[in-house]
């Protein structure tokens, strides 16, 4: 669940907001007497591992190729995060090179820094770990407490809508938890893929339009 110092310090003007209404050990969507929401995103990752062989000339074309092929099986995304692990000892510039590329057609960069997996990474390969991320909010709807009498809580339904919408509508769930640094240098990258993979995606008109037979049989 997201939380944070902010979230905290919401929930204690909440509390405050509430004047001399008594507070509950427990908040709940059932119980709440702040205006901060119980129900919020949660954020799940994946990760997708291939090893693909390399050497010190890199991925190989037909490597190259499998490695296009899986990220389209996986069908890799913005949002996603693509890290490489390799052996102590024995790093390839090349092979990141490679898969760089190969990942570029799908405008994304790599990342650093990759998670742990099962398994150690053999020499003479190289692990490319593709990490998706996802975010929901789970027990919503919740109509609980449709009682027409006034009461100094929220509904337990309270928050929902905004949440799962947020959680629905986030390009990167990621950025829930840590967000986006905010920095220059990282804008600029982010405008220049786009504008690379709207300059070098082939057309979908370019294949012809598709032929479908409307004649039914007997």
């Amino acid at each position: 669940m997201v939380r944070s110092k902010h979230a905290l310090a919401a929930t204690l003007l909440g509390i405050g907001a509430t004047g001399c209404t008594p507070v509950q050990d427990h908040v709940s969507a059932l119980n709440n007497p702040t205006l901060y929401s119980v129900h919020q995103p949660v954020v799940q990752r994946t990760d997708y591992v291939f090893d693909a062989s390399a050497g010190d000339g890199g991925l190989s074309l037909p490597e190259q190729a499998r490695l296009d092929a899986w990220f389209a099986s996986i069908h890799l995304r913005y949002g996603d995060t693509v890290t490489i692990d390799e052996a102590a000892g024995y790093e390839s510039v090349r092979a990141r090179d490679d898969i760089s590329n190969v990942a570029g057609r799908y405008g994304l960069l790599l990342g650093d820094g990759a998670p742990v997996t099962a398994g150690a990474v053999q020499p003479g390969t190289v692990r490319v770990i593709a990490s998706r991320a996802s975010a929901s909010v789970s027990g919503c709807p919740v109509w609980n407490n449709l009682d027409i009498a006034p009461v100094s809580t929220t509904s337990s339904n309270f928050g929902c809508a905004t949440n799962s919408n947020l959680a629905g509508m986030v390009a990167n769930p990621d950025d829930l938890v840590a967000g986006q640094d905010g920095s220059v240098a990282s804008g600029s990258r982010t405008a220049a893929r786009a504008i690379r993979v709207y300059r070098e995606r082939q057309p979908t008109g370019t294949q012809g339009l598709q032929q479908t037979s409307t004649t039914r049989g007997n």
